[in-house]
């Protein structure tokens, strides 16, 4: 680790030569610890269960292609009525891990996500926190939350008052 640079509240290195022609599959699930960690990191109220499901596969150019399931309870703010309340995240995504300065400049949302990685090691606790964090609703609104009935009248003119105090001519 470079000076500067922080400690991953979920660590789970795997040697890249574990990753053969076949692949392998590896689970990450995160201890009490390091999900309140997590929660910290990512600004949630709190995450009692992180688990996530990597199938991964050796490509040509060190390129590693990896299939995901995630599955998290995060205890999140409710955006209308500020109640905590718990949601779940299930997910399934697809990345590819990429040699450090490997990585292509493609702007499309839609093409699949490139995770650098420098070394003989790939950080699968870093990606599973990562996805948690693209998976999270930006707007979290608790199932039976309502707005507030919306005024009827319009508001009135904040110069009315004064004009009710206007000398005739």
């Amino acid at each position: 680790m470079n000076p500067g640079q922080h400690k991953p509240e979920l660590h789970r290195p795997l040697a890249l030569d574990r990753v053969g022609a076949r692949g392998i599959e590896i689970t990450v699930e995160a201890t009490p610890e390091e999900c309140a960690a997590v929660a910290k990191r990512l600004l949630v109220v709190g995450i009692p269960a992180l688990r996530c499901a990597f199938a991964l596969t050796r490509v040509a150019g060190g390129i590693i292609e990896a299939q995901g399931h995630l599955q998290a309870r995060v205890l999140r703010t409710c955006v209308v009525s500020l109640d905590e309340f718990e949601a779940a995240a299930d997910e399934r995504f697809s990345l590819r891990f990429v040699p450090a300065g490997t990585e292509s400049d493609d702007p499309d949302p839609e093409s699949e996500d490139e995770v650098p990685y420098t070394g003989d090691f790939l950080d699968l606790g870093e990606a599973a926190v990562e996805q948690l964090a693209l998976a999270l609703d930006p707007y979290p609104r608790k199932p039976d939350a309502e707005l507030p009935a919306a005024e009827a009248e319009a508001p009135e003119h904040p110069f009315a008052t004064l004009a009710s105090l206007r000398r005739p001519n």
